[in-house]
């Protein structure tokens, strides 16, 4: 047992499951350390007054000693499957770089959770290098617990969100060899109980675990459960071949998943991922993960209520790989569009309304041409709109946003939104607004736009017209929903 409140580090805090994590090991009593390549994209989580930050990125091994000294356990949450096409040697070096870290640092135990399959069935890319990062974890000799799992079900989730939107918008499936692949799919409340308790299991040390949920299903046949549970009536026509491409072009059109995603996903469906060895069930008893249609219904309720705590579009790879985050300054060549409007309410108000803007709730003017925008940027294999918001009126830094993704906030006065839909250049869309002495406001709203080359200026410009009639329009419908509000 633990004698002590140890340190425990989160890599990947800002992603899927580090989200989820971090608050329950705090009610856990632990001390909690995250590790964020970029601290201000922690911004607006609940729990971050409760943890210690600190910044460091696991490709710059010169960066992680701040973050590993005085750590008694980590857990190793960082997987750049939507990075370039070389994200399988990324995922190498960082693993690499953070097992070396943690052995300077005399990190007791390093948690991974990894991916399930057998490796001499020639698993596919993304899950092959799911299973290296923990051989080269273990590399380190530092000890290790690494988890397996399969398909992750939970609100927001990229499994989970392929599988809803392809049931919700195809009524008639043509199903490709994948369908039948057979496959165990875990609740993400039953990975977090595992993670959380592999801490007090010294038994846990060193050892391969792997975890599922109750049911062994298709892919067809999670698909069909679905739908049952939304009462909706689907066909699967069977095909015998397997068609990643298509399917994930497909995907890329019809749900949030970019293609490069989808993609790498469906091949690994080729893949059986089914527990074998029953370690789970003899190291953690009390731990009964739910069935599959328990864990849908379960997501499905926190969709229904907004209770969505994290979704995979949060990580930033989600979007734009390992680029690094540009912020405002004074850039030469930077192009500005300013507006400024007038209104009779309070900043809050003015507040309240641009930043529930984007996802179900629209952009309050000419959304048909944002939706076009969308439609154009998804063609050319960008985000587009269909990633929406992670919740309907809460907004935190790092959120996406349609294409948009957060990068500033500053509650009842600003937002700062970063573009990234496909342009040739860097582009901004920012909000402010202020009191003034007669008990009114001052809006502003900037866009910046900060071309590359003479294509990027070629752009801005022909653009310019468009841009000036939708961006007048929303900065008016922005006033006079404040004053109504």
């Amino acid at each position: 047992m633990i004698n002590k409140n140890p340190r425990i580090l989160v890599t990947g805090a800002t992603g899927y499951v580090g989200s989820r994590l971090v608050p329950r090991l705090l009610d856990q009593g632990y001390t909690v350390r995250v590790l964020a390549r970029d601290p201000q994209r922690l911004q607006g989580r609940p729990w971050l007054p409760r943890v210690e930050v600190a910044a460091g990125d696991v490709l710059k091994s010169e960066t992680l000693h701040p973050a590993t000294e005085d750590v008694d356990f980590a857990y190793y949450l960082i997987h750049s499957m939507s990075s370039p096409d070389d994200f399988h040697s990324r995922d190498l070096i960082a693993a690499e770089n953070f097992g070396s870290a943690a052995k300077e640092s005399g990190i007791k135990r390093i948690i991974y959770l990894g991916g399930l399959g057998d490796r001499d069935t020639n698993l596919s890319t993304h899950l092959q290098s799911r299973q290296l990062t923990g051989d080269k974890l273990r590399s380190s000799g530092v000890p290790i617990t690494e988890f397996r799992a399969g398909i992750i079900i939970g609100s927001g989730s990229a499994s989970f969100e392929m599988i809803r939107y392809l049931t919700e918008r195809i009524p008639i499936i043509i199903a490709p060899r994948w369908v039948y692949t057979r496959g165990q799919p875990i609740g993400i409340l039953d990975i977090l109980q595992y993670l959380i308790r592999s801490i007090c299991t010294p038994a846990s040390e060193g050892r391969i675990i792997e975890i599922g949920g109750q049911d062994i299903l298709s892919y067809g046949e999670m698909v069909e459960i679905y739908a049952e549970v939304r009462g909706l009536r689907r066909y699967l026509i069977p095909i015998p071949v397997l068609m990643p491409k298509v399917f994930s072009y497909l995907m890329h059109w019809t749900s949030p998943v970019p293609g490069s995603i989808a993609k790498a996903l469906f091949e690994g469906l080729r893949n059986e991922v089914v527990v074998k060895d029953p370690l789970a069930k003899t190291l953690f008893p009390d731990v009964h993960p739910v069935d599959y249609k328990t864990a849908v219904e379960r997501a499905l309720e926190d969709l229904e209520t907004k209770q969505v705590e994290s979704t995979w579009t949060d990580s930033l790879v989600a979007s734009v790989g390992d680029q690094p985050i540009v912020y405002l300054g004074n850039t030469e060549g930077m192009i500005t569009e300013t507006r400024q409007l007038k209104v009779s309410t309070k900043p809050e108000a003015v507040y309240r309304v641009f930043t529930d803007l984007g996802g179900d709730n629209g952009w309050l003017f000419a959304n048909v041409l944002w939706h076009l925008r969308g439609i154009i940027d998804r063609s050319v294999g960008g985000v587009g709109l269909r990633r929406g918001r992670r919740h309907p009126t809460d907004l935190r830094i790092g959120d996406p946003l349609d294409f948009y993704r957060v990068e500033a906030l500053e509650p009842n006065r600003m937002m700062r939104l970063r573009a990234e839909m496909k342009v040739p250049g860097k582009a901004w869309m920012e909000f402010r607004v202020r009191p003034l002495e007669d008990s009114s406001s001052l809006i502003t709203q900037i866009a910046y736009f900060a071309p590359k080359g003479l294509f990027g200026h070629l752009y801005w410009y022909i653009l310019y017209p468009i841009h000036s009639i939708v961006f007048s329009g929303l900065i008016n419908a922005i006033g006079k929903k404040a004053e109504n509000a």
